[in-house]
């Protein structure tokens, strides 16, 4: 899995982080971004829920 955030329509909402805090976090401006070496979801069961909990869908899901 590949995860990706569009900065350009990412809130800061910050429900991915709430979500699976183990994959996302906020930057200093409070838009979300994944943690470094996360970027596959690192086998959590919540990045989909993460993803689907994002208000404006910027969070993007290709799986490998």
């Amino acid at each position: 899995m590949r995860i990706s955030i569009d900065h350009d329509v990412c809130i800061g909402a910050g429900q991915c982080a709430l979500t699976a805090p183990t994959v996302f976090t906020q930057d200093d401006e409070g838009l979300s971004e994944v943690l470094a070496g996360r970027e596959d979801g690192a086998g959590s069961p919540l990045v989909r829920e993460a993803a689907r909990a994002c208000p404006v869908a910027a969070i993007s899901l290709e799986d490998a």
